[in-house]
């Protein structure tokens, strides 16, 4: 185990246990009280007589939670949690208030407090918040080792790919990551949504903060409300603890809400009144809570026509579309697409003698001619499926998927010199003298007349083949697709 991870689990560990709490409140019964109980539930406690002295232990010392009255002299509770919110946001605070001044406690949620207790409160009360804040913090700071070693493992977050498309996607990535603006990512399944998501969070200045991933067509509907907004204790049946949100542990970072279009319509209305006000309400709670989280949504379906169905709020799709990126299918990038075979190799087995030949020609071609409906998550998914066969590099063809090997060999039934039915179809003499039989000829003869020449003379390579003609070996197959379609369906021509 490295240092860092046994720092980490040992930091982890002495949260489980204890906590560092400030309390202040101006009657010397209650803070002799604390004084006592505080420790003896394990705490290491700092017991202020007013609002003053709690900013000036503030400012020399940090603390886990700050549970303060909000009626003292000189400062008032709320200006002790306004200075906690800026100089210590991970702090918790909870705040103990007379029943004559519960709208003050209500406003003082508005803060971002924690909780808040009514006097005469009990010692048991304060032992069930503390709790909660150890928990939560708990939780937190698990979260936020995970992302350091991911983050270690895997290096900063890379789009791969060097096709003009790529390049485009990541420069509007790197100017949205650095304002505040709401990013709707759109993309078929499997294009990498989600990384767009992870680069946009570590390019911004919240990077240091945790990034929460929900998909939200995953969580049973009845669920979703809870994981997203929390709830408080009995709110509904099986609720027997208060319990923060996502939007809660995301606070201070960036929430990935994952397939935006699969929320229920009352959450929608919830999403919209969040992303207006930055506040939030936990099921079963009449307090709005505030929360400082940057929304970053993707979907793969058309939300324009969601909104015309009725299934989705067209102010909601206003809201979060306040910036678009469209991630480009690998059908888009196909010049990416080796360069993506690599990286997932490397990815796989980590050390890579130099000048090792990744996969052969015949292998790397059946790849360009599949369409890739899985986009870029079928290719990873493809190369781990070859690296389980290949006991050493390069992949070649036969450790490719059946249906991909499939696929290819019915593009194109020869890579050689076309048959004397391919050349009827195009005009093409049948003795091969490159003579239209039908005149006059067509713009798409001519096209296709000369893809056929050229692959004759090339002996089927397409790479040469493209090159020779000017094009991109993308463009090629496309076309060699469309002569396909018109020899299955001369009507279609």
């Amino acid at each position: 185990m490295s240092t860092t991870q046994h720092n980490e689990e040992a930091n982890e560990s002495l949260v489980e246990r204890s906590l560092r709490v400030l309390f202040a409140d101006d009657e010397p019964s209650i803070q002799e009280l604390m004084r006592l109980e505080l420790p003896r539930l394990g705490h290491k406690a700092t017991i202020c007589p007013d609002g003053l002295t709690a900013l000036a232990v503030l400012d020399e010392n940090e603390f886990d939670c700050v549970i303060v009255d909000l009626d003292m002299p000189g400062a008032g509770g709320l200006d002790v949690i306004r200075r906690v919110r800026e100089i210590a946001p991970d702090t918790e605070s909870v705040i103990i208030t007379g029943k004559s001044t519960l709208e003050t406690a209500v406003a003082g949620l508005r803060h971002g407090v924690f909780d808040y207790l009514t006097k005469p409160c009990k010692l048991v009360e304060i032992e069930a918040v503390l709790q909660r804040v150890r928990t939560k913090r708990s939780m937190t700071l698990k979260v936020r080792s995970l992302e350091r070693r991911v983050r270690q493992a895997e290096g900063r977050m890379q789009l791969v790919g060097e096709s003009s498309v790529i390049d485009q996607m990541q420069s509007l990535v790197a100017k949205v990551a650095a304002s505040e603006a709401t990013v709707l990512i759109r993309g078929e399944t499997g294009t990498g949504k989600e990384l767009v998501a992870r680069a946009i969070h570590e390019l911004s200045h919240r990077v240091a903060g945790p990034l929460v991933t929900v998909n939200c067509g995953g969580l049973p509907e009845q669920l979703v409300e809870s994981e997203l907004f929390g709830h408080r204790r009995g709110a509904f049946t099986g609720a027997s603890e208060h319990r923060a949100g996502l939007f809660e542990v995301a606070n201070g970072g960036t929430l990935f809400l994952d397939e935006v279009g699969e929320l229920p319509p009352a959450l929608q209305s919830r999403l919209l009144r969040v992303l207006e006000s930055g506040e939030i309400r936990r099921v079963g709670d009449n307090h709005p809570i505030t929360v400082d989280v940057r929304v970053v949504c993707a979907t793969h379906r058309s939300l324009e026509e969601m909104v015309l169905s009725g299934d989705f709020r067209e102010d909601l799709l206003f809201r979060l579309n306040t910036f678009e990126i469209s991630v480009p299918s690998l059908r888009e990038r196909m010049s990416d697409l080796l360069l993506l075979t690599k990286h997932f190799v490397e990815k796989r087995k980590q050390i890579i003698p130099a000048g090792t030949q990744i996969m052969t020609d015949e292998a790397a071609e059946i790849l360009q001619r599949y369409n890739w409906p899985g986009n870029v998550r079928e290719l990873a998914n493809c190369v781990e499926h070859a690296l389980v066969l290949c006991d050493e590099l390069p992949i070649r063809a036969e450790h490719l998927p059946p249906r991909i090997q499939r696929a290819g060999d019915t593009i194109l039934r020869s890579n050689s010199i076309p048959t004397s039915s391919e050349k009827e179809n195009v005009g093409l003499d049948t003795d091969g003298d490159c003579e239209l039989t039908n005149k006059p000829q067509s713009l798409k003869q001519i096209e296709i007349l000369a893809i056929i020449d050229s692959l004759g003379r090339n002996d089927g390579n397409k790479s040469r083949t493209a090159d020779e003609l000017g094009i991109s070996l993308k463009t090629l197959y496309n076309k060699l697709n469309q002569m396909e379609s018109t020899e299955t369906n001369p009507e279609a021509a």
